[in-house]
């Protein structure tokens, strides 16, 4: 059998902590900043960890781990 290929993005938008937890940047940080709330901009800052089934969505396009 092949290997199963993972797919690039999410190799570079997503990673994987030991405990199997999956870290994302958070949304709405790129452009037109002016018009959110600081309160949002502050809030999306760092990493935020990913709901379950959206883990789980994840490590499914990510099959060797990142």
């Amino acid at each position: 059998m092949p290997k199963m290929k993972t797919k690039s993005s999410v190799k570079k938008r997503f990673s994987i902590t030991a405990t199997g937890k999956v870290l994302a940047g958070p949304g709405n940080k790129r452009h037109m900043l002016r018009r959110r709330p600081q309160k949002m901009k502050r809030s999306n800052r760092g990493n935020q960890v990913l709901t379950p089934m959206d883990a789980r969505t994840v490590k499914q396009w990510a099959p060797y781990g990142l």
